[in-house]
């Protein structure tokens, strides 16, 4: 499954390039009127990919041909049809249906988005395990395993305009207040397991606040700060009731996470189907405890570096900082008794070249130069004897320090001692200090 990843790192870099698709609904409201209303398409969805899918293809890691009978076509379905399907589904969570959650289904199921939903059902086989894990260990709706879908087109090294990251788009704060570590190294928002445990737990406290998955789902997007704005504002606590107190982008956020569902689960009846790939079987983790480079991996276990790249996204510099704790490795299953059996011969190879920080330090010789200049500096520093009883003399002129020195029974080298003089030229007027 792994090389499906390797797709979706190469978004990193044009994930802030593209604007949001937007796009007008008609509403009916229960009054009986109508209004227009502008929605944006999810970032995530909005990447284009078909060079990236090209050159993917090139390299074998894809096969659009293979066991895939996606097609342009895009069966028209009455609205209840749509009704009906999404009552079908096994849900906890509210997924009622509306124009604004049928113009969403449109948009992933026609045009440039059903090659990007058949990529989403690939890339499913292997995030979406992880996410039921997590759910299910939280006794959580397991529906909430498509909210990645909208938030990071399933990338996780996605970065959102705003600085969100990972599959989950945690922000900075709110992923240390989850205990999502982030250093010059490791980026924990990026992790898939760590992250997606932390957004679980994160999932699970807003409902125990609104006792609603829709709010607790608008809140995830929003923040619950927004949300409680627009419960004080309408004087309601359900979601479609407080829809037009929310900000924008979230009026859209549930419809879209329910066209989601819907995508996800009657796919085959649009006539898109999952892109066949070439990945590994199995993959499996490992801890580390010594500093090791992605490219020592690679040279001794003959694994490509982009496969471990694309498995490990959480590294930022190919990186993997096991000094400073043990850090966990994932590899694909038949490298896992290779790498544990060459351990050693791995962190010795080429260490010299990937680690160069030196923990110690030491401080060069000084050259002759530099040690007449400092053998120079002490000589000019005054030195005056204890309990001294200092004579102050006049320098006249056609004195020298030696005449001085003589004239006072003390040496030359004395003077220049107690006054701080490196050298012996003096000048008529100054005084000396002379202790005797």
């Amino acid at each position: 499954m792994a090389l499906t990843l390797l797709f979706v790192n190469c978004l990193l870099s044009i994930v802030n390039v593209y604007s949001q698709e937007t796009f007008d609904v008609t509403i009916h409201d229960s009054n009986g009127g109508t209004h227009t209303e502008s929605f944006e398409l999810p970032l995530s969805m909005t990447y284009p990919i078909d060079s990236l899918l090209s050159d993917w293809k090139a390299k074998n890691y894809i096969d659009l041909g293979k066991d895939c009978s996606t097609s342009d076509e895009n069966p028209l379905f009455s609205d209840s049809v749509y009704i009906d399907r999404l009552s079908r589904i096994p849900s906890i969570i509210e997924m009622p249906y509306n124009e604004v959650v049928r113009e969403f289904i449109e948009k992933y199921t026609s045009g440039r988005l059903r090659q990007r939903m058949s990529l989403m059902l690939s890339l499913s086989n292997f995030y979406i395990p992880m996410f039921e894990e997590a759910l299910y260990a939280y006794d959580l709706p397991l529906e909430l395993k498509y909210l990645p879908i909208i938030e990071s087109a399933l990338n996780p090294n996605a970065i959102s305009r705003a600085g969100a990251s990972g599959l989950w788009q945690f922000m900075l704060g709110t992923g240390k207040l989850y205990g999502l570590e982030n250093n010059s190294y490791v980026d924990e928002r990026q992790d898939p397991i760590k992250s997606t445990w932390a957004a679980v737990r994160y999932l699970k406290d807003m409902y125990d606040i609104y006792k609603d998955w829709n709010l607790a789902i608008a809140a995830y997007n929003c923040g619950p700060g927004n949300v409680n704005k627009a419960i004080s504002r309408s004087g309601k606590r359900d979601y479609w009731e407080i829809y037009n107190y929310l900000p924008k982008e979230t009026r859209g956020y549930v419809p879209s996470f329910i066209a989601a569902n819907y995508v996800m689960t009657y796919y085959c009846h649009h006539n898109i189907c999952p892109m066949e790939t070439n990945m590994p079987e199995a993959t499996d983790t490992i801890q580390v405890n010594h500093n090791v480079h992605f490219q020592q991996i690679a040279d001794i276990c003959g694994v490509d570096i982009d496969m471990i790249k694309s498995l490990n996204p959480q590294y930022k510099r190919s990186i993997i900082p096991g000094d400073s704790k043990p850090q966990t490795l994932r590899l694909p299953q038949n490298y896992v008794g290779m790498f544990i059996e060459k351990q050693d011969t791995i962190y010795a190879h080429r260490a010299n070249e990937f680690f160069k920080n030196r923990k110690v330090v030491a401080i060069p010789q000084q050259n002759a130069r530099q040690q007449r200049t400092s053998n120079s500096s002490q000589r000019t520093t005054p030195t005056v004897p204890a309990n001294g009883t200092a004579t102050i003399h006049k320098i006249q002129s056609g004195e020298s320090l030696s005449t001085i020195a003589a004239r006072y029974g003390v040496t030359v080298n004395q003077l220049k001692s107690w006054n701080g003089i490196s050298g012996t030229r003096i000048t008529a007027g100054q005084t000396l200090k002379i202790y005797k």
